[in-house]
């Protein structure tokens, strides 16, 4: 699957639906009580759960402010079993009670839905990657490889990938490797898991897609890379786009209008074939368990140390934030951040993809005023500034949580720390000239959010990589010195630092600096530094105006 098509479709697929459907578990900002969101059991208490209606919700009406002037800025605690119908205990309490989260028994598990199947998802990834092959044999039918053409697989290639395990690194460009094959994984992935399978489950399923892709889908040498990127790394893009799209469809009510459905299939395409190729057997949607969320969408302009100023558009979403009474992290992915920043660049339109969710661990508190999540995270980093890249697949073990250091300020922090399998190099100047390699990488992660009440966010985001290995160094390669073979590293780090104050309502203003460095040594080459820094000013619309601050204290006001 080759990124010139995929790479704008996903984009304006997580851009423009998510901001224009997912409206977060927060509140209503004066004056846009119409506004669609995502929704809750409150304003219909009597709502009963059936095998296609689990745990569907539709938004309150804001009651209006007695001051008329203030926002309220915080995601308001509620009782859950309060008589009084959930009184918000929060200062500027200007809108209608929110329920807290959805306790997961009761609702029917996912896993348990009557319309389960193992063997549509099997049926459906093979008829996908039946289909991926035809469209590479029309589109690609003379591109080679030691001398055969990749894509004219047989019987007997494919016999000779199954008998001989012949497995080696492969020779395809770093965009096409890093990011359009993990959305090929999470394709198959979402086949799977709108199937009623579980996240585990859907994994096996993306995994066992790739290998069969290796094995009979080209007629090159089997890739260690992309079984690994396009099967783990594709779950965990296909977990958060299935999240993603079932936050839009739940936005619609118990039968979601065509605009949701469209919302959702353009962030989702296998959700929605399975929703519309099966009539009422997969309509039902997923339990989300009404988390705490935040999504914010930036457009703006940037300049760049080494390119010319270019547009920028950049979505970011966190899912499932800690602190949500009631709320638990029981399932893979309950908790994700992601983000996408793309550029208008036709080399390179994709800046960078982090994504980092919670696959095992548990919610913890330290007095009143932290809540927090620790344990084992998945992520996918996609990392492609001008002057080089990074990418990785990893597992780690972490935090994240939130505290309240002030009245009205709230620190939200993550800390991680773990290893994965990853691809680093330059870019490219020419085509051909292929400058990346790939090998385990150690790496760690530090994310501040300082949050002034509903006014400013102040955000600090450092990541470091540490890649080794080696692999395809065709500029750096010479008779006497086959850098190919030798074994190298490069160390990579990354800060982004950002400032964003709300001017009106959602509508606000940021100002964003970005610092890369990359610093390599590989074979007898000598010790290569390289740096790029960027400068973004963007216009901000967020999810509601409170920067997503979770609040669970009693009586905040004394």
């Amino acid at each position: 699957m080759h990124s010139k098509t995929i790479i704008p479709f996903v984009c304006c697929s997580l851009l423009f639906v998510v901001s224009a459907y997912a409206d977060p578990d927060g509140v209503v900002i004066q004056g846009e009580e119409g506004t669609t969101g995502i929704a809750d059991t409150a304003s219909r208490p009597n709502a009963v759960e059936t095998d296609s209606s689990i745990a569907l919700q539709s938004r309150p009406p804001a009651a209006p402010d007695s001051a008329g002037i203030r926002y309220n800025w915080r995601r308001n605690k509620y009782a859950e079993n309060s008589v009084d119908n959930n009184v918000i205990l929060s200062e500027h309490p200007v809108n209608s009670p929110k329920p807290a989260a959805i306790a997961p028994e009761n609702v029917v598990p996912w896993e348990q839905m009557p319309q389960k199947s193992y063997l549509t998802p099997a049926l459906e990834v093979s008829g996908f990657l039946g289909l991926l092959s035809l469209y590479d044999r029309v589109a690609y039918p003379n591109k080679m490889q030691d001398g055969k053409k990749v894509y004219s697989s047989t019987f007997s290639s494919t016999w000779d990938h199954l008998r001989k395990q012949n497995w080696a690194f492969d020779q395809d460009a770093f965009n096409i490797n890093q990011f359009a094959h993990p959305y090929q994984g999470a394709t198959m992935y979402g086949l799977a898991r709108s199937s009623g399978l579980s996240f585990w489950e859907s994994l096996a399923y993306s995994n066992a897609g790739s290998f069969l892709w290796k094995m009979a889908g080209e007629t090159d040498p089997p890739s260690i890379n992309d079984q690994i990127t396009t099967g783990n790394a594709g779950s965990l893009l296909g977990e958060a786009l299935f999240r993603m799209a079932e936050l839009v469809l739940n936005d619609g009510g118990s039968k979601p209008d065509a605009w949701h459905e469209a919302g959702a299939a353009i962030i989702s395409p296998p959700t929605a074939f399975n929703r519309t190729a099966f009539g009422g057997r997969y309509k039902t949607i997923y339990p989300s368990l009404n988390p705490a969320t935040f999504w914010a969408f930036q457009l703006g302009t940037i300049l760049s140390s080494s390119t010319q100023s270019e547009a920028t558009m950049n979505f970011a979403m966190a899912y499932g934030l800690p602190g949500k009474p009631g709320y638990t992290y029981t399932r893979p992915m309950d908790f994700f951040d992601f983000e996408i920043s793309t550029q208008a660049s036709s080399s390179n339109p994709v800046n960078n993809v982090f994504l980092r969710g919670l696959l095992y661990g548990m919610d913890y508190h330290v007095g009143n005023d932290y809540r927090g999540i620790w344990g084992l995270y998945g992520s996918y980093d996609y990392l492609a500034p001008s002057a080089f890249r990074v990418s990785t697949t990893a597992l780690s073990l972490g935090t994240t949580g939130q505290c309240w250091v002030g009245p009205g300020i709230a620190l939200q922090e993550s800390l991680l720390g773990g290893i994965g399998f990853g691809a680093a190099g330059t870019t490219p100047v020419s085509e051909g000239d292929r400058d990346y390699h790939f090998g385990f990488a150690p790496q760690g992660l530090l994310a501040l959010r300082l949050l002034f009440g509903n006014r400013a966010a102040l955000e600090l985001d450092a990541r470091g990589y540490y890649v080794t290995g080696s692999g395809q160094f065709n500029s750096l390669s010479t008779s006497s010195n086959p850098v190919n073979s030798a074994g190298g590293s490069e160390t990579i780090f990354r800060i982004k630092s950002g400032f964003n104050v709300r001017v009106y309502g959602r509508h606000g203003i940021g100002l964003q600096y970005v610092a890369s460095t990359r610093d390599s040594q590989y074979g007898g080459q000598p010790r290569r530094h390289k740096s790029d820094g960027t400068v973004s000013l963007v216009y901000t619309f967020g999810g509601s105006s409170h920067f997503g601050a979770v609040e669970w204290r009693d009586n905040v006001n004394n």
